[in-house]
Protein backbone atom coordinates (compact mmCIF):
# COMPACT_ATOMS: atom_id res chain seq x y z
CA UNK A 1 0.00 0.00 0.00
CA UNK A 2 2.86 2.36 0.80
CA UNK A 3 4.39 1.92 -2.65
CA UNK A 4 1.02 2.15 -4.42
CA UNK A 5 0.17 5.43 -2.70
CA UNK A 6 3.83 6.49 -2.65
CA UNK A 7 3.49 7.80 0.86
CA UNK A 8 4.95 7.01 4.26
CA UNK A 9 1.58 5.94 5.64
CA UNK A 10 3.28 4.27 8.61
CA UNK A 11 4.88 7.61 9.44
CA UNK A 12 1.48 9.29 9.29
CA UNK A 13 -0.10 6.65 11.53
CA UNK A 14 2.72 6.83 14.07
CA UNK A 15 2.64 10.61 14.12
CA UNK A 16 6.07 11.17 12.56
CA UNK A 17 4.38 12.95 9.64
CA UNK A 18 1.12 14.88 9.43
CA UNK A 19 -1.66 13.65 7.10
CA UNK A 20 -1.48 16.92 5.15
CA UNK A 21 2.27 16.55 4.66
CA UNK A 22 1.82 12.93 3.61
CA UNK A 23 -0.80 13.83 1.01
CA UNK A 24 1.24 16.73 -0.35
CA UNK A 25 4.23 14.42 -0.75
CA UNK A 26 2.12 11.78 -2.47
CA UNK A 27 0.53 14.18 -4.95
CA UNK A 28 3.55 16.37 -5.70
CA UNK A 29 4.03 17.19 -9.38
CA UNK A 30 7.47 15.62 -9.70
CA UNK A 31 9.94 13.57 -7.72
CA UNK A 32 13.35 12.06 -8.23
CA UNK A 33 13.92 8.44 -9.15
CA UNK A 34 17.29 6.74 -9.15
CA UNK A 35 20.49 7.75 -10.89
CA UNK A 36 20.10 7.59 -14.68
CA UNK A 37 19.51 3.85 -15.26
CA UNK A 38 20.89 4.10 -18.81
CA UNK A 39 24.22 5.35 -17.48
CA UNK A 40 24.38 2.87 -14.61
CA UNK A 41 27.47 0.66 -14.50
CA UNK A 42 26.94 -3.10 -14.77
CA UNK A 43 26.04 -4.46 -11.34
CA UNK A 44 25.55 -1.00 -9.84
CA UNK A 45 22.56 -0.82 -7.54
CA UNK A 46 19.83 1.76 -8.07
CA UNK A 47 19.94 4.45 -5.42
CA UNK A 48 16.96 6.64 -4.49
CA UNK A 49 17.74 10.28 -5.21
CA UNK A 50 15.17 11.78 -2.84
CA UNK A 51 16.87 13.20 0.25
CA UNK A 52 14.98 10.89 2.60
CA UNK A 53 15.49 7.83 0.38
CA UNK A 54 11.78 7.58 -0.47
CA UNK A 55 10.77 4.90 -2.97
CA UNK A 56 9.04 6.96 -5.64
CA UNK A 57 7.06 6.00 -8.73
CA UNK A 58 10.01 7.21 -10.78
CA UNK A 59 12.22 4.65 -9.05
CA UNK A 60 9.81 1.71 -8.71
CA UNK A 61 7.74 2.02 -11.89
CA UNK A 62 10.27 3.49 -14.30
CA UNK A 63 13.95 3.27 -13.40
CA UNK A 64 13.89 -0.27 -11.98
CA UNK A 65 12.05 -1.53 -15.10
CA UNK A 66 14.52 0.16 -17.44
CA UNK A 67 17.44 -1.34 -15.51
CA UNK A 68 15.94 -4.83 -15.70
CA UNK A 69 15.33 -4.43 -19.43
CA UNK A 70 18.94 -3.35 -19.88
CA UNK A 71 20.17 -6.46 -18.07
CA UNK A 72 17.83 -8.63 -20.14
CA UNK A 73 19.13 -7.11 -23.38
CA UNK A 74 22.72 -7.56 -22.22
CA UNK A 75 22.08 -11.26 -21.55
CA UNK A 76 20.29 -11.64 -24.91
CA UNK A 77 17.12 -13.10 -23.38
CA UNK A 78 14.28 -14.15 -25.70
CA UNK A 79 11.61 -11.93 -24.22
CA UNK A 80 11.00 -9.33 -21.52
CA UNK A 81 7.67 -8.67 -19.80
CA UNK A 82 6.86 -5.52 -17.87
CA UNK A 83 3.70 -5.48 -15.77
CA UNK A 84 2.38 -2.02 -16.55
CA UNK A 85 -1.20 -0.83 -15.98
CA UNK A 86 -4.30 -0.09 -18.02
CA UNK A 87 -4.54 3.35 -16.49
CA UNK A 88 -4.31 5.37 -13.34
CA UNK A 89 -7.13 5.89 -10.86
CA UNK A 90 -8.86 8.90 -9.27
CA UNK A 91 -7.22 8.12 -5.91
CA UNK A 92 -3.68 7.87 -7.31
CA UNK A 93 -1.30 10.63 -8.40
CA UNK A 94 -1.03 11.06 -12.19
CA UNK A 95 2.65 10.18 -11.91
CA UNK A 96 1.69 6.57 -11.12
CA UNK A 97 0.61 5.89 -14.72
CA UNK A 98 2.93 8.49 -16.28
CA UNK A 99 6.03 6.72 -14.97
CA UNK A 100 4.79 3.36 -16.26
CA UNK A 101 4.25 4.81 -19.73
CA UNK A 102 7.70 6.44 -19.56
CA UNK A 103 9.19 3.04 -18.78
CA UNK A 104 7.43 1.45 -21.75
CA UNK A 105 8.57 4.14 -24.18
CA UNK A 106 12.17 4.10 -22.96
CA UNK A 107 12.45 0.32 -23.09
CA UNK A 108 10.95 0.23 -26.57
CA UNK A 109 13.26 3.01 -27.80
CA UNK A 110 16.53 2.02 -26.13
CA UNK A 111 16.32 -1.77 -26.51
CA UNK A 112 14.84 -2.24 -29.96
CA UNK A 113 16.37 -5.70 -30.29
CA UNK A 114 14.59 -6.93 -27.17
CA UNK A 115 11.13 -8.42 -27.65
CA UNK A 116 9.33 -6.46 -24.97
CA UNK A 117 5.75 -7.09 -23.85
CA UNK A 118 3.93 -4.49 -21.76
CA UNK A 119 1.05 -6.12 -19.90
CA UNK A 120 -1.62 -3.55 -19.04
CA UNK A 121 -4.18 -5.04 -16.66
CA UNK A 122 -6.74 -3.11 -14.68
CA UNK A 123 -7.28 -3.89 -11.00
CA UNK A 124 -5.84 -7.28 -9.96
CA UNK A 125 -7.55 -9.43 -7.37
CA UNK A 126 -7.15 -12.86 -5.84
CA UNK A 127 -9.40 -14.87 -3.48
CA UNK A 128 -6.45 -15.45 -1.16
CA UNK A 129 -6.38 -11.71 -0.49
CA UNK A 130 -9.88 -11.15 0.80
CA UNK A 131 -9.78 -7.35 0.78
CA UNK A 132 -9.30 -7.37 -3.02
CA UNK A 133 -12.67 -9.06 -3.67
CA UNK A 134 -14.99 -6.13 -2.78
CA UNK A 135 -12.59 -3.76 -4.55
CA UNK A 136 -12.79 -5.93 -7.66
CA UNK A 137 -16.59 -5.87 -7.38
CA UNK A 138 -16.62 -2.08 -7.32
CA UNK A 139 -14.18 -1.91 -10.21
CA UNK A 140 -16.35 -4.36 -12.14
CA UNK A 141 -19.34 -2.08 -11.67
CA UNK A 142 -17.21 0.80 -12.86
CA UNK A 143 -16.30 -1.16 -15.99
CA UNK A 144 -19.98 -1.83 -16.71
CA UNK A 145 -20.81 1.85 -16.23
CA UNK A 146 -17.93 2.85 -18.51
CA UNK A 147 -19.17 0.45 -21.18
CA UNK A 148 -22.81 1.57 -20.94
CA UNK A 149 -21.81 5.22 -21.24
CA UNK A 150 -19.69 4.54 -24.30
CA UNK A 151 -16.40 5.11 -22.49
CA UNK A 152 -16.88 8.88 -22.25
CA UNK A 153 -15.70 8.78 -18.62
CA UNK A 154 -12.83 6.39 -19.37
CA UNK A 155 -10.14 9.04 -19.10
CA UNK A 156 -11.42 10.19 -15.74
CA UNK A 157 -11.99 6.71 -14.30
CA UNK A 158 -8.74 5.16 -15.50
CA UNK A 159 -8.29 1.59 -14.29
CA UNK A 160 -11.47 1.98 -12.20
CA UNK A 161 -13.43 1.77 -15.45
CA UNK A 162 -11.71 -1.35 -16.77
CA UNK A 163 -12.66 -4.97 -16.10
CA UNK A 164 -10.70 -6.35 -13.12
CA UNK A 165 -8.68 -9.52 -13.61
CA UNK A 166 -7.63 -12.35 -11.35
CA UNK A 167 -3.90 -12.33 -10.73
CA UNK A 168 -3.52 -15.91 -11.97
CA UNK A 169 -5.16 -14.97 -15.29
CA UNK A 170 -2.52 -12.29 -15.81
CA UNK A 171 0.22 -14.73 -14.76
CA UNK A 172 -1.02 -17.28 -17.33
CA UNK A 173 -1.04 -14.56 -20.00
CA UNK A 174 2.53 -13.57 -19.14
CA UNK A 175 3.74 -17.16 -19.54
CA UNK A 176 1.97 -17.49 -22.88
CA UNK A 177 3.31 -14.11 -24.06
CA UNK A 178 6.86 -15.22 -23.30
CA UNK A 179 6.28 -18.49 -25.17
CA UNK A 180 4.76 -16.86 -28.26
CA UNK A 181 7.40 -14.85 -30.14
CA UNK A 182 4.73 -13.05 -32.16
CA UNK A 183 3.55 -11.23 -29.04
CA UNK A 184 5.16 -7.87 -28.37
CA UNK A 185 4.31 -4.33 -27.33
CA UNK A 186 1.34 -3.33 -25.15
CA UNK A 187 -1.40 -5.88 -24.47
CA UNK A 188 -4.67 -4.73 -22.96
CA UNK A 189 -7.40 -6.58 -21.03
CA UNK A 190 -9.02 -8.43 -23.97
CA UNK A 191 -5.67 -9.66 -25.27
CA UNK A 192 -4.58 -10.65 -21.76
CA UNK A 193 -7.67 -12.85 -21.44
CA UNK A 194 -7.08 -14.35 -24.89
CA UNK A 195 -3.48 -15.25 -24.06
CA UNK A 196 -4.51 -16.69 -20.69
CA UNK A 197 -7.19 -18.82 -22.38
CA UNK A 198 -4.70 -20.05 -24.96
CA UNK A 199 -2.21 -20.94 -22.24
CA UNK A 200 -4.89 -22.84 -20.30
CA UNK A 201 -5.90 -24.81 -23.38
CA UNK A 202 -2.29 -25.65 -24.19
CA UNK A 203 -1.81 -26.86 -20.64
CA UNK A 204 -4.75 -29.24 -20.99
CA UNK A 205 -3.27 -30.94 -24.08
Amino acid sequence: MGILLEADYKGVISGRESPISGLSRAFSASKKGAQNPLKRKSGEALKPQEEDGQLTYELINRDSAISLAEEAAREDVRGFVYISAAGGAPVLPQRYIDTKRQAEKTIEREFAGLRSVFVRPGFLYDPSRKFTIPLAGMTGLGAVFNSVTGGVFGGLMGAAGIKPLRADVVAEAVIEALSDESVKGPIETTRIEQLAGKGWRNGML
